[in-house]
Formats: structure tokens, sequence, C-alpha cells
């Protein structure tokens, strides 16, 4: 739907992402909430006591407390005891949701600042057994059950992703060869963006204690920017015989959190805050489950007609890369500018904490777009069986005489000139697609570009 009600992104901040059984593998998805949220809260110069509300996306419970995570994370940061909590579950587009259930609550005025985070602690996913509570049959066997293995399998048409992923591949004659040297671009631009200092913006630094002492993780662990094709294409396929899908070209199981700020105009001019973006709409479509990852596309094409835009309209694009099969049936089935999607890298190269990812993917396009002058943005997300969840951001950064000083925004139809003027301000700070040399230009150095009428 399109946002009637002005609503606006003050604040993004996100903890790096952990390898599976890595640095992070101790907090658990509640306190890498609490990162994010206090990270945000302070970036924005918002004060926890004027929240209204609290809303995290969570997908695998993997903590006694995660019954009621959100909850655990506003009180954590001080938000007043008062102000409600929610916790959702749209799988992988959980963190997306968080932000779409946020800007309900603002626009029919339950809230003017809510918190809006999502995080998974994947390294901490139990074992459990099923069905012995009330005693089991004389002779049986109770069975352990990995409930991360078993989170990745849709019960309902019982297919492993990896499978949804191969069939996308088959139904869209995309070769193993064609995911290999995607996942190794994705890597390599991953490294670009890192060595450019794209991500230290979004980044809220986490102190975990190692047997050398203390140590501060600011980068993301899971990426392997030393990769080659060769290295690649000896990987074996983990779902299929002669399949597309490895463990080289499928994203990371990760920990990791991301917390943004949204608030009303009218909050926005009462408690003096900066505006990163707004929010313009969104979009949540069904796809059938045995091919889920192709969700975005009909995401995508339902929010642009919502908006009024076109795909040519945006400057940005990220489509999470659950495979790179995945990934390439949704460039094809949309004719994707590989030039301006995932030009940074993308979940097979940082990893996919579940509840996680779509605040990620949300943090990092708010600053990106803010360093580059982009006029606007889509973050799509395949989630698993059946449901996809799609978001619309648009933002340009140019003196406006309206409310909100110092920052335009407004939704659609956009004014053509500070667009072409913006794709021309990321044009002269970008390498080309392929990306393999590091960009010259970096986000930590560069404020907003100003686009005169």
């Amino acid at each position: 739907m399109a946002l009637l009600r002005g609503v606006f992104i003050v604040a993004a901040k996100r903890t790096p992402l952990g390898a599976f059984g890595g640095l992070l593998k101790d907090f658990s998805a509640t306190d890498l909430s609490e990162f994010a949220a206090r990270a945000a809260l302070s970036a924005g110069k918002v004060s926890p006591e004027t929240v209204d509300s609290v809303v995290v996306g969570n997908v695998i419970q993997t903590s006694s407390d995660a019954i009621y995570l959100a909850r655990h994370v506003g009180l954590r940061v001080g938000v007043p005891t008062e102000s409600p909590a929610l916790t959702v579950n749209r799988l992988c587009g959980s963190g997306f949701q968080a932000v779409v259930s946020g800007c309900h609550e603002i626009c029919v005025k339950d809230a003017e600042i809510v918190l809006c985070g999502g995080t998974e602690s994947m390294s901490q996913a139990p074992f459990c057994v099923r069905n012995i509570r009330f005693g089991t049959k004389f002779g049986s066997e109770p069975q352990l059950e990995d409930t991360l293995w078993a989170s990745l399998k849709d019960q309902h048409v019982q297919l492993l992703m990896g499978i949804t992923a191969e069939n996308l591949a088959s139904q869209n004659k995309i070769s193993r060869e064609d995911c290999d040297r995607y996942a190794l671009q994705t890597q390599q631009r991953w490294k670009a963006a890192n060595d450019a200092g794209y991500f230290n913006n979004e980044m809220a630094p986490i102190e975990v204690k190692t047997k050398k002492g203390k140590q501060t993780v600011q980068v993301d662990e899971h990426p392997r920017p030393q990769t080659t094709l060769e290295q690649l294409a000896k990987l074996p396929p983990v779902f299929k015989k002669e399949g597309t899908v490895t463990a080289g070209n499928a994203s990371g199981v990760c920990d990791g959190a991301g917390a943004i700020i949204l608030a009303s105009e009218d909050a926005v001019k009462k408690h003096n805050l900066s505006p990163l973006a707004r929010v313009v709409g969104y979009f949540v479509s069904g796809c059938d489950p045995t091919i889920m990852g192709i969700g975005p596309v009909p995401a995508i094409k339902g929010a642009l007609k919502k908006a009024g835009l076109s795909l040519k309209d945006m400057d940005l694009v990220e489509v999470n890369e659950a495979f790179a099969s995945q990934y390439l049936a949704v460039q094809k089935g949309l004719d994707l500018d590989p030039s301006k999607t995932n030009v940074n890298g993308g979940a097979i190269a940082l990893g996919h904490p579940l509840g996680a990812s779509g605040l990620r993917i949300t943090t990092h396009l708010v600053h990106e777009l803010s360093a580059a002058a982009a006029a606007a943005y889509f973050g799509p997300f395949c989630s698993v069986s059946r449901r996809t969840a799609s978001e619309t951001k648009y933002v340009r950064t140019e003196p406006h005489a309206g409310p909100l000083s110092g920052v335009g925004v407004e939704s659609t139809p956009w004014d053509r000139r500070a667009s072409e003027a913006a794709r021309a301000s990321r044009s002269s700070s970008r390498t080309q697609p392929d990306r393999e040399e590091p960009a010259t230009a970096t986000l930590a150095a560069r404020g907003p570009a100003t686009v005169t009428r």
C-alpha cells in the first residue's frame, strides 16, 4: 500500500554479522537486538522516553526470553513501561514486517515514534525432542530434532529451501557456472565496499571476549573475499546431484541484528529529528512455495504499481540473495539492471540471519542513499512458504521550503531532474558494475549531496 501519512526513518544501525558459531555466538537474539537498538537511538538523538512502541522481527526463538523478545529489548534500552511491544514473524521478511507494522502504528496514530528491529541468533538454535512431555510408548526412541535445520524446510510442501532454488534454476535454465560467477561477484562487491568504508556509518560495533582478550567486532565475519571461481567450482552440490546450489553460492547461516527509528512528521518537528528517508509504501505477495524465492517479482511489481513508479525510477535495488540461482531468477523475471542491484554485495557474502536481514538491507540502503544522493530504492525480500515482503522507500536530499527544514521528501511522482542528478552523482562515485577493484569514493567521507532545481 501507499502510505497516507508521512513516516520517516530518522536513524538506522546494525550489528556486524557473525559467522555461524563465530564471534557473536554467545549473544542471544535479544542481546544483539539491544546492541542495534541502543546504537540507533544514539545515532538519531532519540530519547528512549519518547518511543511509543517497539516492533522486532525474529524467526527462530532460540533463547528462553524470545517468546516476548521485543518487549525485553524495549525495556532494556529504556523505553517507557507503558509503551507496548510486538514481536513479528514473517520468516525471512520479518525485519521488513517490523518496519511495515511500525508504519501502520504511525499511520493510524497509535504511535508517533516507533523502534523497529530485526534479530537472529542462528548459532543458538537449540536441539529439541518433541511429543515426550506426557511419556512415550514402550520401546520407542525419542528423536532429537535440529531446530535450525528444521527451520530451513517448508513443512507444507516438504521441501528444503535449497530444493526450491534448484527448481528455479531448472525453470530458468540457470547453470552452475552462472551461480558461481554471481557468487564471486557478490564477494568482490562486498570487498570493494568494505575497503572503501561503505558500511562504516551503519555499523554498531560489538565488544566480545575471546581467549586472547577483548576484541571489537566491526566488520562482517562471514564474507570470503579471497574466494576464486576455481575454488567455487570444486564445491559439491548440496541438495541435488548435478545441481546448482553449493555452500559457496548460497547465503550463509549467521547471527546479527538491525534497528531503525520511525517517526511521524509531527514527531520530527517536535523533537527536532533529522530524517534520513521517507517510507512511501510496501507490498506483500504470495507465490508458489515450491519456488518460494521468486516472490520478489510479484511483490516488486505490486509495490511499483501502488506507488506509481517503475524500476527505471529506482537508483538502487536490493534483492536478498538466499541462493545465487534464486537471485538470478528474480533478476531475469524483473529484467533488473546489475549495475544498480546489490551493488555492495548481498547475503551470499554477508550472510542471512533470518529475522535480521530485512533490517540489514534497510539500514544499508538508507545510508547508501544519503551518501550517494540516490533518489529511491527497493528492498525486496523472499520468504519461506509463499510470502514475500517488499518495501519501497524514497528519499531526496535537497533543500526544502516546507515544514521539514533541510530535507525535502515527497512521494510520487518525483522530480525527474532530481533523479537524473542523483544518478549522475552516484555514477561519479562508483566503479564499473563488476566492482572487482575498490571504489574510489568512500561513503564515510561524503555527506548528503544537494540536488537543486
